[in-house]
């Protein structure tokens, strides 16, 4: 008995429906992680974040899905790290926030790395600080995964510096630095004298003189920012821009194990992505900064070696913070050899 071609075309569109149906159940992911940035959309770091979640997104297999929300969308660096804490934010690529725990400012501690394969190894997963830095995440509920590195940091003045390779010498220039206590000891030890403005003041502090420049930049910030007041740029490396990739460790526990390792292993990569991506970004803007007439001083590592012991002679002026256990582990792991 055969079925009218009404009820023949009725059927095959219910199959095919069902079959769409479950096609597209079976593709959407099991899991959709907010992955919150604190830089504009062309920054690197942010590009970088876009590549992260693709790949993710492909590795799994399309099981997980990563939604990039750059520039503060979901709230500066305090509240998202807050927000990871209580599993409401999945990921971040953000500044650490020092006031959950002081120790955590262990990252921004000048004079530890002044070359990009010492950063290589410093930052490495298996390396003591990230070790470190993710047992004090851990503690708050969050999982770190990996560092962004922007750029290494240098000095721009508005005059030249006295002996800029000689601690001992005062460099007879007033520079503005970030308000950490790190930066401060840094750059008085090196020989500069230093001031505290706000970031949204530096430039017309600089133009009007109320400071000679700055410390805590790393370079493509500073040619962005201040390339039209600064006239010299001394590449010292004292320092370094970093952001972390981090986790919210509810929603790290949600994550199947064979996901975990993709993850870790994409973001190992990333880390080192960044350090050689920063290497050719701060050579890059320095050739801009000799174009626009900035004289630009670059070192060897050798020759920087006085500034950066003199960087590590302020560090037991971090214990009060810090602790002193902390610190001593800094100084065997990091310290000059």
């Amino acid at each position: 008995m055969y079925k009218s071609s009404k009820t023949i075309i009725g059927v095959t569109l219910a199959y095919l429906f069902v079959m769409f149906a479950g096609s597209t159940a079976f593709a959407a992911p099991e899991m959709v992680l907010k992955f919150a940035g604190q830089n504009n959309a062309d920054h690197p770091a942010t590009l970088l974040m876009k590549e992260i979640a693709k790949e993710i997104g492909e590795k799994t297999d399309g099981r997980i899905e990563v939604k990039v929300y750059p520039a503060n969308q979901l709230g500066d660096y305090s509240l998202v790290y807050e927000e990871q804490i209580r599993g409401t934010i999945d990921m971040s690529a953000i500044s650490v926030p020092s006031q959950f725990d002081p120790r955590m400012e262990l990252i921004y501690i000048n004079g530890f790395a002044s070359d990009y394969e010492d950063l290589k190894t410093v930052f490495a997963q298996d390396g003591w600080m990230f070790k470190k830095m993710d047992e004090f995440n851990e503690r708050l509920g969050v999982k770190l995964l990996g560092f962004f590195v922007e750029g290494m940091i240098g000095t721009g003045t508005t005059k030249p510096a006295n002996e800029p390779l000689n601690p001992e010498v005062n460099k007879g220039v007033l520079i503005r630095v970030p308000g950490m206590d790190v930066y401060k000891l840094a750059a008085e030890a090196m020989g500069y004298n230093s001031v505290g403005i706000p970031y949204a003041d530096v430039y017309q502090a600089i133009q009007t003189g109320v400071a000679n420049g700055v410390n805590g930049y790393p370079v493509a910030s500073a040619y962005t920012t201040l390339g039209d007041v600064i006239k010299y740029w001394y590449m010292t490396n004292y320092s370094v821009e970093v952001l972390n990739f981090m986790i919210s460790g509810k929603t790290w526990e949600k994550i199947k194990p064979e996901d975990q390792k993709v993850i870790q292993e994409i973001l190992a990569k990333a880390t080192i992505d960044s350090i050689n991506n920063a290497k050719e970004l701060d050579e890059h803007h320095m050739e801009l900064m000799r174009q626009k007439g900035i004289q630009v001083f670059t070192y060897t590592k050798e020759e920087l070696a006085p500034i950066m012991k003199a960087c590590a002679s302020t560090w037991p002026k971090l214990e009060k913070n810090m602790t002193k256990e902390l610190m001593d582990e800094f100084r065997k792991e990091l310290g000059p050899k």
